[in-house]
């Protein structure tokens, strides 16, 4: 399951994001994945995110969150 995550993936995911639960993961489990109601996206960021590809190998490979 975390290799198809992985290479749905177009861009490198950093593995510093992926080994804890951060206040941006949670926010994006929290939404579930919801990025219209995210904070990065009312941001205006010029990047595309990749939290919900995150979320779901922490969910892999951290369980969920408390």
């Amino acid at each position: 399951m975390l290799n198809a995550i992985v290479q749905e993936q177009p861009t490198i995911i950093s593995d510093s994001i992926t080994k804890n639960w951060t206040e941006q993961a949670l926010e994006c489990y929290s939404l579930n994945g919801n990025c219209a109601e995210c904070s990065i996206k009312k941001a205006h960021y010029s990047f595309d995110c990749q939290m919900p590809k995150v979320v779901e190998i922490l969910k892999v490979t951290v369980g969920l969150p408390e």
